[in-house]
């Protein structure tokens, strides 16, 4: 279940990285034997995964900031990045931003994950019972004591405290927001449309924090608290968190089985920038994620900041995180792409291009 490894991920937190592989190193790969400095900015979601990848390419050096998926692609689009770095898919205008530049917009999916709905409840085990109707009303402040009648209809069994509930969120642009809200609102028929879904939302209560980390650091510090956080993150702070209901009507616990099992039937579309909500699968674990690296197509043409050689060194970047990064993901309970949708990943990251040219 929990592989304790998960920690040695987590330097990615911090707002910025800079990782390098040592060229001795038997973990290391030397797919090539050029030098490259790459920049990317976005997903607190996926940055512990990234320091991984990015310290195993040797010869390779990727300064990654842990900014949220918004920001990073706000980055790309000014282009002070060479690569930008998202949970969510693209939306209409953010093609039309990143294709004003010189080349059109190339979304490539990387890897899934499990978002947890973590909570600081002394005396409560991991596997809590909520559905996305009570999990709604907790992240809208109408639920507001862990003893409420609500939350003990779905936990009979367990002893739960009178403890005020806390509710943590995400201040900043957030893709584990967007997969958040996303399984609310396709879940939940009464979650608010003033609410709605997506990387910032007007959340009616609760208290901010910035990235995975803060919101994690958020609810380690307060009792009664909760909040949705990556589920490396909550590894690392050993919280404990939600056994939540699918729609198959079960109640699944996050694992690299339940989050594999939620891209199983995904529909991807040309653009390859596919979202799971609230999947279908009897052994689906609900809030699961994709996260995607975003580039333009010909990343020369659109004035990648590092030029050619930091094209190419993105495209090695992606390269291994499609090879051998694929079978490194499960050591911080990340899931690797389904066989379908990698194809679809390496096809595209086989199309990118420096001024016409294949990388």
């Amino acid at each position: 279940m929990i592989n304790k490894k998960a920690g040695a991920f987590l330097g990615a937190a911090v707002l910025s990285l800079a990782v390098a592989a040592c060229g001795s190193s038997s973990s290391t790969t030397n797919s090539s034997s050029s030098s490259a400095t790459i920049s990317g900015a976005g997903s607190t979601f996926a940055a512990p995964v990234y320091q991984q990848w990015g310290s195993a390419i040797s010869g390779l050096t990727v300064n990654y900031q842990s900014v949220g998926s918004g920001a990073g692609i706000t980055s790309l689009e000014s282009k002070t990045v060479d690569f930008g770095a998202s949970d969510p898919p693209l939306k209409a205008p953010e093609e039309a931003a990143l294709a004003a530049n010189g080349s059109p917009a190339q979304q490539i999916p990387m890897f899934l994950g499990a978002i947890t709905i973590s909570y600081n409840l002394p005396g409560v085990q991991t596997g809590l019972k909520l559905n996305a109707t009570v999990a709604g009303n907790i992240f809208l402040g109408k639920i507001k004591t862990w003893n409420n009648a609500a939350i003990k209809a779905l936990n009979p069994t367990v002893n739960l405290p009178s403890t005020a509930i806390t509710v943590i969120h995400r201040s900043d642009s957030s893709g584990t927001t967007a997969g958040f809200t996303g399984w609310l609102v396709a879940a939940d028929p009464t979650w608010p449309a003033s609410v709605g879904s997506g990387k910032d939302v007007p959340w009616p209560t609760g208290t901010g924090a910035k990235g995975n980390a803060g919101v994690a650091g958020a609810i380690q510090q307060t009792t009664g608290a909760v909040g949705y956080v990556e589920q490396a993150y909550a590894l690392q702070h050993k919280f404990t968190y939600a056994s939540v209901k699918n729609k198959a009507g079960s109640y699944i616990v996050p694992s690299l089985a339940s989050t594999s099992a939620a891209a199983e039937g995904i529909e991807v579309p040309a653009n390859l920038g596919f979202a799971i909500k609230n999947p279908a699968g009897p052994t689906a674990y609900p809030i699961a994620s994709q996260t995607f690296i975003v580039v333009n197509k010909d990343l020369c043409k659109a004035g990648i900041p590092g030029g050619e050689a930091a094209a190419k060194g993105v495209k090695q970047f992606i390269d291994y995180g499609l090879g051998a990064g694929q079978s490194v993901l499960a050591q911080a309970d990340y899931a690797a792409l389904p066989a379908s949708i990698l194809a679809k990943s390496k096809e595209a990251a086989a199309g990118l291009q420096c001024n016409g040219a294949a990388l």
